[in-house]
């Protein structure tokens, strides 16, 4: 494997892996807060100080382990989650909605801010290929992050979604899922059927608002 490629593809995803993950969680905390629930800012979670953020497994060990035994064809992470007490949220199954939502949404924004930044160099003439990729990167990695998280079984946040939009019997045969739910998600990436059947179709729809978003953007600055 070679080393100067490691390194430069490290250095480039490196800022944008950390803002997702830290906006990510601290959204989760900001969103619980709003909705009555203060766990998360009495343990210092809503900050964008990254360190309270990074799970040494799931944010180091386990993307650069996967990284090596696949030569970079298959990566998975995670983040400390957030701490949140439903049963402090205002209403409960309505607001479990919204701060689950709260991460992937503030993925999504990143996204567009990254796409933003892509523009803007291009069209200022800005040739440095590191910047140009890293801001490609930010789209990338904040789209994978936002349709992942929205795959419908807990603890991802899409499961959270569905427990709260559920009927109350269906939401609780969902949520006795939710120790087994990270094997389950992982074996489905590993069989390719996430990727195949959800991260594509999402992740194409979003490049595709995206290009929407932004293309008075472009007009403007042809």
């Amino acid at each position: 494997m070679d080393f100067s490629n490691l390194l430069q593809t490290v250095l480039i995803y490196a800022l944008p892996v950390l803002f997702a993950i830290t906006v990510h969680e601290a959204a989760h905390g900001y969103a619980a807060r709003h909705f009555g629930d203060n766990t998360a800012l009495a343990l210092g979670r809503i900050t964008l100080n990254p360190l309270k953020h990074i799970d040494p497994v799931g944010t180091i060990l386990m993307p650069v382990l996967l990284y090596f035994a696949t030569s970079g064809a298959f990566l998975f992470g995670y983040a400390k989650p957030v701490p949140v007490n439903f049963g402090h949220l205002r209403n409960p199954r309505r607001d479990m909605v919204w701060v689950a939502l709260a991460g992937p949404g503030s993925n999504f924004v990143q996204a567009i801010l990254w796409a933003l930044m892509l523009v803007l160099l291009v069209a200022f003439g800005v040739q440095e290929r590191f910047f140009l990729e890293m801001a490609r990167a930010g789209v990338l990695v904040n789209l994978v992050m936002c349709a992942f998280n929205l795959f419908p079984l807990p603890p991802l946040d899409g499961g959270r979604v569905l427990v709260g939009l559920l009927p109350w019997k269906q939401a609780q045969l969902l949520s006795r899922l939710e120790p087994y739910g990270f094997f389950i998600v992982l074996a489905l990436v590993l069989t390719g059927i996430v990727g195949r059947l959800w991260l594509q179709p999402l992740m194409s729809a979003g490049y595709a608002i995206i290009n929407l978003l932004i293309s008075p953007l472009v007009a403007l600055l042809r």
